[in-house]
């Protein structure tokens, strides 16, 4: 009956996607992606999805490894397990990063009915309202329950968040303008920028202008001057928050790790929206090996994967385009090159296992 019941809920009757699947489809592509490029695949099984990369949409120029489009697909990833989950069926993923562009990069199936955790309910709330906020933050402390939420989320995925102190925030600022000064140096990635910035009728990827955000007075918090391909369009300058929350995101550096990572990363910026608190990614020094390495844990050999900024918002910020389900959905033969699962890998989702302490969603986050 189970398993009657898992197909009806994934495909109808003519092999279309059913209830669940669309609805985790549609919260999958609500992940964040660098310069919303969206850079996933789905291709549809009769009792799973698979999540592949589209090598059309990796950013050669800030991203030449490809570790920043895993870490989007893990985000998309982490997505389509909350929403299974919180559609009451126990997510089992399994990750295969080594087959890249060439096959699927892993698989969330549904196995079997389960009692919705509250903190599956509470994420599942959160993936329409998250938003990246390129705005000024009010000058409000996060509380350390908070702080705590935060670090606890992402070590639900394995990963290590860590908050910088004031000096180490200052040194990550003056790594960020110097990967900026950098990047806006450099002719190819000004050209790469423009694909994903310039207003374009209809686009639904990429980021418009809307939400390009403010300038930050005297560049006091280094946000990727994403107007830089559009000069001529004028843009608010704002006084931001004088002491910035800033942490970075550790994982492992293996291709598995950047999916970890992705997920860790995604885990953390819900966490964050259901607390009302708002988020930033600087991703400039990570982009740039050299100054990446000056960031990464030689204590743990961990890697820096994320530097994100926390903290209540002034004004809410833009929904960026998304590109709809149907458009990023393949149909998979049954076995077409997929490999097998691997029992190493393949294991129920830990948002069933062993949620987090339970969160709240907050009025208007």
């Amino acid at each position: 009956m189970a398993r009657r019941r898992s197909t009806i809920e994934w495909m109808d009757a003519d092999g279309k996607p059913g209830r669940v699947l669309q609805a985790s489809l549609t919260a999958a592509t609500a992940a964040p992606s660098v310069h919303n490029t969206q850079p996933w695949l789905f291709d549809l099984r009769h009792d799973s999805i698979d999540v592949s990369l589209d090598p059309d949409r990796q950013l050669t120029v800030i991203d030449l490894s490809g570790r920043e489009q895993m870490i989007s697909i893990g985000a998309a990833m982490f997505n389509l397990r909350v929403s299974v989950l919180a559609h009451g069926w126990l997510p089992v993923q399994s990750l295969w990063p080594a087959f890249g562009q060439y096959g699927p990069l892993g698989r969330i199936a549904p196995s079997r009915p389960v009692a919705v955790p509250r903190t599956a309910r509470t994420l599942a709330w959160a993936i329409p309202r998250r938003h990246s906020n390129r705005g000024a933050f009010k000058d409000i402390d996060l509380p350390d329950d908070v702080l705590t939420d935060l670090v606890q989320a992402a070590r639900a995925e394995g990963a290590v968040l860590r908050f910088a102190e004031p000096e180490a925030r200052n040194g990550l600022f003056s790594l960020i303008h110097a990967a900026e000064q950098r990047w806006n140096d450099d002719p190819a990635y000004r050209e790469e920028l423009s694909r994903w910035t310039q207003p374009v009728p209809g686009r639904r990827d990429g980021i418009p202008p809307e939400a390009l955000g403010v300038r930050s007075a005297g560049d006091a918090v280094p946000l990727r001057d994403l107007g830089l391909a559009t000069p001529n369009r004028p843009r608010r300058v704002a006084r931001f928050e004088p002491s910035p929350a800033v942490a970075v995101l550790y994982t492992g550096d293996t291709p598995r790790d950047w999916l970890r990572a992705g997920q860790a990363l995604q885990r953390v910026l819900l966490t964050a929206t259901v607390r009302g608190v708002a988020a930033t990614l600087m991703t400039q020094p990570l982009e740039i090996p050299r100054l990446r390495e000056l960031i990464s844990d030689p204590r743990t050999g961990r890697a820096a994967q994320a530097i994100i900024r926390f903290g209540y918002p002034r004004l809410p910020g833009a929904p960026s385009p998304r590109r709809p389900w149907q458009e990023v959905l393949r149909v998979s033969t049954e076995h077409g090159g997929v490999p097998p699962a691997d029992p190493a890998t393949g294991a129920p989702s830990p948002l069933a296992q062993s949620p987090p302490a339970p969160l709240t969603p907050t009025p208007g986050a």
